[in-house]
């Protein structure tokens, strides 16, 4: 416990000036960087399963990915009467989420034809591959595409880790106190029911504040809490199933008392576009 609440205090005021003040840019590098460690312990637990990815060409389109993402916001867009949308000014040098992911998809089709690994092993890499791609590199790029959203892109980028920061927080100390009713024991055996109702009464509270200070709805703000909370809690017990899958306590040794970086995101990695999807939706009702 000593060890999880001093990576905290040195990660988490870092992380929120970078949220608030760093260039997008510099966001957007850092959250490839988090993504392609993230990448690494997903390979490595799938290596445990006998399922050895494509590494480096996953990694390298994983990376394009997040560049994806910010160069969606250097295209300026212009909407009229009816929801009609125009591009007014587009800089040169980016690139689509599609053009990506078709690159991914074609170079590894390259590679699984000229690679010297045996045969029986060329559609499990391309699987892993594949999987790291849409589960962990592609939902968590999000928060970069958040970060883009006009005006309050650092703030609702903010809200997304602090609604998982919350409800992990309350969903640790519920459990280890309340905790009676097991809610995924084949999955995860510590999980109750208790842990997860205080789990997502910490998001809601997250998002009634953030309702005040960004002067927004209150009703939406604990829509987008709920949605992406329960979003959050599904992606933290698909990560448990990797690790028992792999037979491992956690993805890895980075951050002390926290485990791997995957055991960090985890939670963020399927809450991120459900922020930018709610967002996008109710902003426009």
């Amino acid at each position: 416990m000593l060890a999880r609440i001093l990576t905290g205090v040195i990660l988490i005021p870092l992380v929120v000036a970078l949220v608030l003040w760093g260039p997008p840019a510099l966001l957007a590098a850092c959250a490839a960087g988090v993504a392609i460690l993230a990448l690494i312990e997903f390979f490595d637990l799938g290596e445990r399963m006998g399922l050895g990815a494509f590494r480096y060409w996953s990694l390298a389109c994983a990376a394009g990915l997040f560049y994806a993402q910010y160069s969606a916001g250097l295209v300026e867009t212009h909407t009229l009467a009816g929801g009609i949308s125009f591009v007014r000014q587009a800089a040169s040098g980016t690139l689509s989420l599609e053009a990506v992911l078709l690159i991914f998809v074609f170079g590894t089709a390259a590679i699984a034809i000229g690679t010297r690994r045996s045969l029986h092993d060329v559609l499990p890499a391309i699987a892993a591959g594949s999987a790291g791609l849409l589960f962990v590199a592609l939902p968590f790029s999000y928060m970069v595409r958040i970060n883009e959203i006009e005006r309050v892109g650092r703030k609702l980028v903010l809200l997304t880790l602090c609604l998982m920061w919350a409800g992990d927080t309350f969903a640790y100390f519920a459990g280890k106190t309340f905790g009676r009713l097991p809610m995924a024991p084949a999955i995860s055996p510590k999980k109750t029911w208790e842990g997860a109702f205080a789990n997502m009464l910490g998001s809601l509270i997250v998002g009634l504040l953030f309702a005040r200070w960004m002067q927004t709805d209150p009703t939406t703000m604990l829509a987008i809490a709920a949605l992406a909370n329960l979003a959050g809690q599904a992606g933290d017990l698909l990560k448990s199933t990797y690790k028992r899958g792999a037979a491992v306590k956690d993805s890895g040794s980075l951050l002390p008392g926290h485990g791997g970086m995957l055991d960090r995101i985890d939670s963020l990695i399927l809450a991120s576009p459900v922020v930018w999807l709610a967002w996008q939706w109710f902003s426009t009702r």
